[in-house]
């Protein structure tokens, strides 16, 4: 027999918030947090801007030592899982914690702890490459730093589908509850690649906007679009078997009805012809969900601000959705506020979703000024809307061609 899912614990560190409250708020107001590059010299780089976490010091979370072994990508989901957990009011002294289980991705993980060690291998020697670095680096670790945090035994494991990662996490953490492997699991993504190396390749491969004006330079779905704006933090929720959440008297945020995913097979970075594999992950989240197309009311879309994919997500959009349900729907994309987070946008997205879900409210697109006929869905420009969302699809989709879909449902007993 499958089980219900429902989503009880919120966890985020954001360019606009660092809690899920700062974050929501931030979404709610229309934040930008978007910014010139502070983390290093960005003088010799075509790309100037970046939507980097404000106000962090590491050691307002972990001492000093501690802070010290650990890639800021593990640091931020860490932190994001300390508080979805206290938000859950789950306690390890009475929960079984072999039936906890923690599945957290990440498009690049480690990749500062990898620069800077690799500098220190070649002008330096071999010998002065930190023993560290492995545990620091390699893209498990936000998900094996937090078990040993939290103290969660069940299955654990990371996802790296790009930056689909985080909804693709979610997904399967989804189907492990449904289908009773876990009773909990928390899940989502975590990154910290704003870095020199991570901003010149994706500048290079024509990925980024070199956009200087904050207000204009991730602009989804507007027709002077020209790349995405890199962004940094991480984004966990808990999922929780809904028998389990009602016997503990847990607050339910949304329940989590469905989840599709699906392979492009077309190219490694380009998306299928008219969104395709998108299309069909949405299909799929909505069969698995056993919800009608017109039942939807919000999508939050990928909606990266890269030409290619917001003009196929829009078709994958009309196509899963069919022309008529297409144009009544609302889609936004809020990578305007928080720039993309690669492997960490499906995390806090997913916890948008679940917020518009639990407060009836859906997000605007911000700074949108020049429609693009190419993209002629109602993308909520510039103002949210107070509006009942019964059901909420996130969108994640990945280099590789990889897509995922999740569905949330408002709660009802």
């Amino acid at each position: 027999m499958e089980r219900r899912v429902v989503i009880t614990g919120l966890g985020a560190i954001t360019p606009i918030g660092n809690n899920a409250k700062e974050f929501w708020d931030g979404i709610k107001t229309g934040k930008c947090g978007i910014d010139e590059i502070k983390s290093f010299d960005a003088t010799n780089f075509k790309v100037k801007l970046a939507a980097e976490l404000k106000n962090f010091n590491p050691e307002d979370y972990f001492d000093k030592r501690e802070a010290k072994r650990l890639d800021k990508f593990s640091q931020y989901a860490m932190i994001a899982a300390r508080e979805a957990w206290k938000d859950s009011g789950l306690d390890k002294e009475t929960e079984n914690m072999e039936r906890v289980g923690i599945i957290i991705g990440s498009g690049i993980g480690g990749i500062k702890t990898i620069e800077v060690e690799n500098e220190k291998c070649i002008t330096r020697g071999p010998d002065r490459v930190s023993p560290m670095y492995i545990p620091m680096g390699i893209l498990n670790m936000a998900t094996g730093n937090v078990a040993i945090d939290i103290g969660a035994k069940g299955e654990s494991m990371a996802m790296v589908t790009a930056c689909a990662s985080g909804t693709h996490c979610i997904g399967e953490s989804f189907r492990m509850i449904k289908h009773g492997y876990q009773d909990i699991v928390l899940t989502g993504g975590t990154e910290a690649g704003i870095t020199p190396l991570s901003i010149a390749g994706f500048t290079n491969i024509k990925a980024l906007t070199k956009s200087e004006d904050k207000s204009r330079a991730s602009i989804p779905f507007d027709k002077e679009r020209s790349g995405f704006v890199m962004g940094e933090g991480a984004g966990v929720i808990i999922l929780e078997e809904l028998e389990h959440a009602k016997k503990r008297g847990a607050k339910i945020y949304a329940e989590m009805v469905g989840y599709g995913a699906t392979s492009d097979a077309y190219h490694i970075t380009s998306p299928a012809p008219e969104g395709e594999g998108g299309a069909r992950a949405m299909k799929l989240a909505m069969e698995d969900g056993k919800v009608k197309p017109e039942e939807i009311t919000y999508i939050n879309a990928h909606g990266t601000s890269t030409h290619l994919n917001d003009a196929c997500e829009t078709q994958a959009i009309k196509t899963a959705l069919g022309e008529e349900n297409a144009k009544k729907v609302m889609v936004s994309s809020t990578k305007g506020h928080t720039g993309h987070l690669l492997g960490a946008a499906g995390g806090i997205e997913a916890i948008v979703c679940a917020k518009a879900v639990e407060e009836g409210f859906v997000p605007a697109t911000i700074n949108y000024q020049v429609p693009d006929e190419a993209c002629d869905l109602d993308i909520v420009p510039n103002e949210g809307r107070n509006v009942e969302v019964k059901y909420a699809i996130s969108n994640s989709l990945g280099f590789g061609g990889h897509n995922s879909s999740i569905l949330l449902k408002k709660y009802e007993e």
